[in-house]
């Protein structure tokens, strides 16, 4: 009878921690998502992808990213440390480093190698230049390394920063048609990932070319097909339908990154991981982190007006029904938490805004550094433009120290000369930027994207609009609401449905998750969490 007890007692045990916390948590990162596609396509969804989170889970529509520059490696970093560049480090997907004096890489380590069939440069890969643990860390510290953290992207910074310092793996495509991962986890791939990638999964997608997936008058919240603000797609001239299998045979197995089934193969290779990796199975919380990229390659080629991206989403929430579907029969209903969100929004094509009676342009980045050093040369009779990248301007303090010059009247006469250009709206020095108060909503934005270890002497806010972009598609990178409103849904274990129109902040997400979790904060972390999916 006292056994019979104690076995009793054990198992009441084991179903109390297992309430505790879920069996498995999924990030989901959609590459370069407005909160708006939410609405304006949603008449074309399914009632079981995004409209399933959004009816049964909890809806922040107010959800901005709160420092600039908004791109994907500081926003996946921020998403999961739960801090932003000036803290954790990742101030760009690449810059210019004022430490180094040469181009960096956000997860670039050269002591690391490629691990699959990837090309060397490829797989150079690590998170040893993320400077704060994120929460996937947190959960791994917290179980004592028992629960697995398994990140997944096309984009390698999608992968590896997501899943932090401590993952079991993170797996990027390679253009070679594979996923790869580098020697920081582990020599060689587990088998599963080297049967999978055997198999070629991504000729399926290339045979069958993309074509729409609903008939053309479905579209009517896109432009036409083949209008004048869109590029071309790998080279093909941008209308349906698309020959895959030439493009492929001009190009390599990285193409499917720039259609919709990039997507699709990477719910593939989640699908795979949860199975082979048993995800969710005893009671020690996993994190799998599942960045989709193909919006971001099609958003950047072809803009957000496009029957193509609109199509990249009708087709991206068939994929999500079909995971959830997924999680419900292997981990079962209310066992997992999801949440969704997106590394940062992007700009209206420019053209497209002016051609409707807006007044703003495109501006070329070479355009920016021929003016830059042109007003240079003629005022201080040499080039002391080091670079322009990323909205930063270093200036070549040597020279300027060879000459005698005073460095803060050269900054003067650099943002005098910046004040006149007309996409620019202020610029700031890093005198400014390190004396932020927060009275300047825009200059507090800068200062927490800026780290003076690593970024420039003048940092430039350019005009509502205005894109450092070409003509066609689109770009991000402001502090801007287009580039920082993005969508943020919880659903699942313990998250009440429910929805919020006050203002949140992207670096709230990994500190709620922790405090879900009832676990550390990722520290660096402000710790301001979203009480709204924490109160039961």
């Amino acid at each position: 009878m006292r056994k019979l007890f104690s076995l009793l007692v054990f198992g009441f045990v084991l179903h109390l921690q297992a309430q505790d916390r879920p069996k498995l948590v999924v990030g989901i990162v959609v590459d370069q998502m407005k909160m708006e596609y939410l609405y304006r396509f949603s008449n074309d969804f399914s009632e079981n992808g995004f409209k399933r989170l959004m009816n049964n889970g909890y809806v922040f529509h107010n959800m901005q990213y709160n420092y600039m520059p908004t791109y994907t490696g500081p926003g996946h970093a921020s998403i999961y440390t739960g801090t932003t560049p000036s803290v954790h480090g990742i101030v760009g997907n690449e810059w210019f480093s004022r430490k180094s004096g040469k181009e960096r890489y956000c997860t670039e380590d050269v002591a690391v190698k490629t691990v699959g069939d990837g090309t060397k440069a490829e797989g150079e890969m690590s998170p040893k230049n993320l400077l704060s643990t994120t929460v996937t860390d947190e959960l791994r510290l917290a179980n004592n390394f028992k629960g697995k953290v398994i990140g997944m992207s096309l984009k390698d910074r999608g992968a590896i920063l997501p899943a932090g310092h401590f993952a079991n793996w993170a797996f990027w495509y390679s253009k070679t048609g594979a996923f790869i991962t580098s020697t920081f986890y582990g020599d060689t791939l587990p088998d599963w990932v080297t049967d999978f990638n055997n198999e070629k999964h991504y000729m399926y997608y290339i045979n069958k070319g993309w074509d729409l997936l609903k008939p053309a008058a479905a579209y009517d919240e896109s432009l036409a097909d083949e209008n004048p603000y869109e590029g071309k797609l790998n080279g093909a001239k941008p209308v349906f339908p698309y020959n895959l299998k030439e493009m492929y045979e001009k190009n390599d197995a990285g193409i499917i990154r720039s259609t919709p089934f990039g997507n699709d193969l990477l719910e593939e290779f989640a699908k795979k991981a949860i199975e082979k990796e048993a995800l969710g199975k005893d009671i020690n919380t996993d994190f799998l982190t599942v960045s989709f990229s193909s919006t971001d390659y099609v958003g950047h080629n072809l803009g957000p007006r496009s029957m193509e991206l609109q199509d990249t989403y009708l087709r991206l929430d068939l994929t999500i029904a079909d995971f959830l579907n997924y999680l419900d029969k292997t981990v079962g209903k209310g066992n997992y938490l999801v949440f969704l969100t997106a590394d940062h929004a992007g700009a209206e094509n420019t053209k497209f805004l002016s051609d409707n009676k807006f007044n703003v342009t495109n501006v070329e980045p070479k355009e920016i550094k021929a003016a830059l050093k042109k007003f240079s040369t003629d005022t201080f009779g040499d080039d002391l433009l080091l670079n322009y990248s990323n909205f930063n301007l270093f200036l070549n303090r040597e020279i300027i120290k060879t000459k005698g010059l005073d460095l803060q009247k050269v900054k003067q006469a650099f943002k005098d000369f910046l004040m006149t250009q007309d996409q620019v709206k202020r610029v700031y020095t890093e005198e400014e930027i390190l004396a932020a108060t927060g009275n300047d909503f825009y200059l507090n934005c800068i200062d927490k994207g800026y780290d003076p270890s690593e970024d420039g002497d003048i940092v430039v806010l350019d005009k509502p609009g205005y894109i450092e972009y070409g003509a066609t598609g689109t770009s991000h990178g402001t502090p801007y609401s287009y580039d920082t409103h993005v969508p943020l849904i919880f659903y699942g274990w313990n998250i009440p449905k429910g929805e919020s129109h006050d203002r949140k902040e992207i670096t709230q997400i990994a500190p709620t998750l922790a405090q879900k979790l009832k676990i550390a904060f990722p520290n660096g972390t402000e710790a301001k969490v979203l009480v709204e999916v924490l109160e039961k």
